[in-house]
Parts: structure tokens; sequence; C-alpha cells
């Protein structure tokens, strides 16, 4: 019996530019002061910070590249990213998380610095990308969640949610969770999960790549369900009905968090 050769990875090999080498960052941060990840003229963004750290240690490096491209207001736990710096950058990458983490905000922090593997991109080269939603699930606020998890003070059906988080699983069509998106809006929604707590409930969200507000789309209508407001067969409708009117609304961006990444060809490669 003849062995298959075992499936290869599509994605190509990226490689820095000529007289340069590429380090792998984790980064974290909160969101709230950032218009997100991306550069944009005129507010803050991560990626702004981030480069100007290695510009205050002497470094012509490229803008970073991140795994994902938080929107305002979405905060980051551990996001993969990378730097191509000249081969003339003399910061040990042993030392080089304490020495960006003297030039950073409290806000932003690198957690782990390290030399790239061959080939590796932070974006092209990712196969998934987790993300949690939280809620403070209890009648009264609590200052230590503020600006950390949506509010929620009337009771929650986690039973009713994951039964309309089990509809939406799997590659559909995710129009009418998307805002204004332009790309094909197929994509395959790997984990949908509500995970309830005492205080704090988690809503666990994973796919290769999502959609501008999909996650945000999601979770608003899952809150639906867990009001008794939706069935699970209704979310089902709502999924094939593509119309970003039919589903809930965006919730607000303060309890998200970017909590992780997968980068299967270099995972395996590192056993």
């Amino acid at each position: 019996m003849t062995e298959r050769p075992a499936p290869t990875d599509p994605r190509p090999d990226y490689q820095p530019p000529a007289g340069h080498r590429r380090l792998h960052l984790t980064a974290a941060w909160d969101g709230a002061p950032f218009a997100g990840w991306q550069s944009q003229p005129g507010v803050a963004s991560v990626q702004d910070t981030l480069h100007a750290a290695f510009t205050a240690l002497g470094a012509a490096a490229f803008r970073p590249v991140a795994a994902g491209r938080t929107d305002a207001g979405v905060h980051a736990e551990a996001m993969p990213a990378h730097v191509d710096v000249p081969d003339t950058f003399r910061v040990p990458t042993t030392k080089l998380a304490r020495a960006l983490n003297a030039h950073l905000p409290p806000t932003v922090a690198v957690l782990h610095a390290a030399e790239a593997p061959a080939g590796f991109h932070a974006r092209f080269s990712c196969t998934e990308r987790q993300y949690v939603y939280r809620l403070l699930a209890h009648p009264q606020r609590h200052p230590l969640w503020h600006g950390r998890a949506l509010h929620v003070p009337h009771p929650l059906d986690a039973a009713a949610m994951n039964a309309a988080a089990a509809a939406l699983t799997g590659t559909h069509d995710f129009a009418a969770f998307a805002t204004q998106e332009d790309r094909q809006t197929v994509r395959e929604l790997r984990v949908l999960r509500v995970q309830p707590g005492p205080l704090i409930w988690e809503i666990h969200v994973h796919g290769e790549s999502f959609l501008r507000h999909m996650v945000r789309g999601l979770v608003g209508t899952l809150l639906l369900a867990g009001q008794g407001r939706l069935s699970p067969a209704q979310a089902g409708d709502i999924l094939h009905s593509r119309q970003r009117s039919q589903a809930g609304a965006n919730v607000p961006a303060h309890g998200l968090s970017f909590t992780g990444a997968r980068y299967e060809r270099f995972e395996a490669s590192a056993t």
C-alpha cells in the first residue's frame, strides 16, 4: 500500500530584505488609548508606538507586522509580531524585551523577543487567531473590570447561547455579522463557545481570519440568545440571510481581547 505524501503548507517562505534579519516578538497592550494596531495619521496606534521604541534603540527598523489588525479599543494579551532590523542592530535578543519596554508607555509591553524562524511572517504565516470576549455577568458593576468586560446586569442562559453558537460554528458566509466589508465573506469559524463563571463569562472565538467587526457581531447575537430573544434556529436563519440588520448589534470593543495565535507549520518544525 503506497503512503500518501503529507500535505504541504501552501504559504510561501517570507524573507527579510537584504541586509536585515527578522525578529519575532510577543506583545500585549491595553487598547483603550489606541486607534487599533494599524498606523493611522493623527492618532495613536500600537504599530507606531512599537516602531518608535525600536527607533529609540537606534534601529532603522521596518514597521512591525502583527498577526492581527485589532480595532480601536481592543486589547491584546499575546499578539505575535515580527520586525525586520538591520544586521548592524546590536541589542541581544535576550535583552531586547526589557530594552523596548524601557521606551514603551505603561499601556504596551513586549513580553518576549527572539530571532524569527526562517520563512516566518507574523500575519501571512498565521493559521489561527484566537479572541476572548468577557462579560461581567452580575447585577452590579465592578470597578476592577471597568474597561475589560461588558457589564451585563440581567441573567443570561448559557445553554441557549451555546446552542446558538453551535448553529454558527463551521465554514459559512458570515456577511450578516460583518460591518462595511468588501472582501469575500466566507470564513471558517472553528470555535465559538460560551464559558460561564461566577462573575466573568468568557466567549471564546477561534478562526483563521475574521471579517471587520465579525467577532463583536457574533457576541451581540449570542447575547440575544442568552436573553431569550433569539432561538438557535433563528441564529441559523440570520446566518443564511446575509443581512447585517438581522444580527445582533456589535458589542463594545473594550470587552474583546486578542489572546493568541497558531502557526502550524512552525509548531510542527519545533517538535
